[in-house]
């Protein structure tokens, strides 16, 4: 029971006599011997040997442990591929809105700095004696002032972000 055990427990770890063997320090050939039932552990390898296959000293000296079924793991292998692939594109698009975002916000900033050079601050010759007209000025030159001294650091930004998130080319 104990070799079959080992050789069922092993093989759903997908490892080899010889991984085993590394984790236990022990030769290959100690393992095959396990397994064929011509030898068996110590109290301290079966310890070992149980952390190593992650599971209880009961199970090994236990009921017999059915192998897993190999179709059934190349079909949750095959799901697992799937789901990666859906991650991966998902990680991708986010990466690409990301990054046209970025650019967008670079070339809004641009555009609103090229409008208030065009329109060279309307509100310095306004009549500030009509109240409705003031309060526009004010307005608008607090926007001028909080712009132009963000948008330089908000651009930089952005082009920063724009660079970080392009898409880059892999060669071989």
């Amino acid at each position: 029971m104990l070799s079959e055990n080992i050789k069922a427990l092993r093989k759903s770890k997908g490892l080899s006599q010889q991984d085993l063997a590394v984790k236990l320090n022990v030769v290959r050939q100690t393992v095959s011997k396990w397994e064929q039932g011509l030898s068996v552990p110590d109290a301290d390898l079966l310890i070992a040997l149980s952390e190593a296959l992650e599971t209880p000293v009961s199970t090994l000296l236990g009921e017999t442990v059915t192998e897993t079924d190999a179709d059934a793991v190349k079909a949750l292998s095959e799901k697992l591929e799937t789901i990666n692939l859906q991650l991966a594109r998902r990680k991708a698009m986010r990466r690409a809105a990301l990054h046209w975002l970025f650019l967008a916000a670079c070339v809004g900033i641009l555009a609103v700095a090229a409008a208030l050079t065009l329109v060279s601050s309307p509100y310095l010759g306004w009549d500030y004696s009509a109240p409705e007209t003031a309060v526009m000025g004010v307005v608008i030159h607090a926007f001028e002032w909080g712009f132009v001294r963000l948008a330089p650091f908000v651009l930089i930004a952005a082009l920063v972000g724009a660079f970080l998130t392009r898409k880059k080319v892999r060669t071989l």
